[in-house]
């Protein structure tokens, strides 16, 4: 480990969610808005989505992660979270940083719901036409 500290803090952030990860030494436990992971995301896939970057690092057992997020819904909740623990990793280790940037959790996600325009029923789609 880089510092003494055994608390380290990532922001993660995905479409509207916003996660505040704290990554503290412990035994692989992780706990969302007080409640289990298992309790949190009912979906499989979520939640290994927000393991993917410990497991990459083989560090699951090594750190309980605590996180709080809040804002849209599950899916971008899930990659909020996992984009805070790899920011988190990064500051635990810096020698963390090239596996992490290379999986590409590092990246923040860019992309964003696209706003409705006027004279549209949505972002793209326009009212039915008819010749007649």
């Amino acid at each position: 480990m880089a510092k003494n500290s055994s608390k380290f803090y990532g922001t993660g952030r995905r479409k509207s969610s916003i996660a505040r990860v704290y990554l503290l030494s412990g035994k692989g436990n992780i706990t969302i808005n007080k409640k289990s992971i298992d309790e949190y995301f009912g979906l499989e896939t979520l939640k290994v989505i927000v393991r993917q970057p410990l497991a990459l690092l083989k560090a699951d057992d090594r750190y309980d992660v605590v996180v709080t997020v809040r804002g849209g819904g599950f899916s971008g909740q899930a990659g909020a979270i996992r984009h805070g623990i790899a920011r988190a990793l990064c500051k635990a280790d810096i020698e963390n940083r090239p596996a992490l940037k290379k999986a590409g959790f590092l990246t923040r996600d860019a992309r964003m719901k696209e706003r409705k325009k006027y004279g549209l029923k949505a972002a793209r789609r326009a009212p039915q036409f008819s010749k007649r």
